[in-house]
């Protein structure tokens, strides 16, 4: 036996041995799972935000010999800022550790869930999966006949002219609807832009795509809005191999189990905690609502 063969032979026993985590022959691709509402929380219901997953992103971004990094995403969307930041961590990640972007949506990646699988270089969606919303929405209500029905005077004091805009218990004003419509359009059209940015010449022409709309994976995929129909398991699989490992990477618990994220202080009492709760569930099942979830 020749010395060449000796130390293959020798290399082969001590993979044998060796924990998979410390075997080079067998790929990694850390797993993020970004789920949820963007920015809506509650007290005691973290939502999806920059504070909270920016620590899991350089956690699997630093994972040791990683192939790519892997997002499981399942949003309705939320706050556009917050939508934004992540994305532009997870880009400037990419692009530091020079690894690629997979993005995997499972049931809806619409509005800011959308923004953030653009981050990646590739996206791939189940065939039911939502995908699209690429617009600004934003809602209140008007109560003030309510007021004047049951006898109740509003007393509102402000200093500058439009710091009451849109309140909700006073007569609407078109001056104040413009102002939100012109900041609407503002954002939308950076939406836009990022999305023309990071699809580029996938995107097939359709007076559609940035009106709100939405769609299924099968269709987004012929508008060029995802790379790719699948799952995770499947596709790591066919690219890396079966030996695939997949770690998910997870935040670091509070004393109290909690993930991080919106998590007020216990000062803050629980009625408070219960209460904000309530208004956070209800606002994130609102934005689930659109989609038919």
């Amino acid at each position: 036996m020749t010395e060449t063969s000796l130390t293959d032979q020798a290399i082969k026993t001590l993979r044998g041995v060796l924990p998979r985590r410390f075997r080079s022959d067998i790929a990694r691709v850390p797993v993020v799972k970004l789920s949820g509402a963007i920015g809506i929380s509650g007290p005691l219901r973290p939502g999806l935000s920059i504070s909270g997953v920016a620590k899991v992103l350089d956690r699997a971004f630093s994972v040791k010999g990683a192939k790519a990094v892997a997002l499981v995403i399942n949003s309705p969307g939320g706050s556009a800022t917050q939508s934004h930041l992540i994305f532009t961590r997870i880009r400037a990640l990419a692009e530091e550790k020079q690894l690629k972007v997979i993005a995997f949506v499972e049931d809806v990646a619409a509005s800011g869930g959308y923004m953030i699988a653009c981050a990646a270089d590739e996206i791939i969606a189940d065939p039911n999966s939502i995908v699209g919303s690429i617009g600004v929405v934003g809602g209140s209500f008007g109560a003030y006949k309510l007021l004047e029905k049951i006898g109740v005077e509003r007393r509102l004091y402000t200093s500058g002219e439009n710091k009451a805009m849109l309140d909700p218990f006073l007569p609407e004003k078109p001056d104040d609807v413009r102002r939100l419509k012109a900041i609407q359009q503002e954002i939308h059209d950076g939406f836009i832009g990022l999305v023309k940015d990071s699809r580029g010449a996938r995107l097939a022409p359709s007076e559609d795509l940035f009106t709100g709309e939405y769609w299924t994976g099968r269709t987004a995929l012929g508008l060029g809005l995802i790379d790719g129909l699948g799952d995770i398991r499947s596709t790591l699989r066919e690219r890396f191999g079966d030996k695939v490992e997949m770690p998910l990477i997870t935040p670091p618990r509070s004393l109290l189990g909690r993930a991080p994220g919106g998590v007020s202080s216990a000062l803050d009492g629980i009625g408070a905690g219960v209460a904000g709760d309530i208004v956070a569930t209800l606002d994130e099942r609102a934005l689930w609502a659109r989609y038919g979830l």
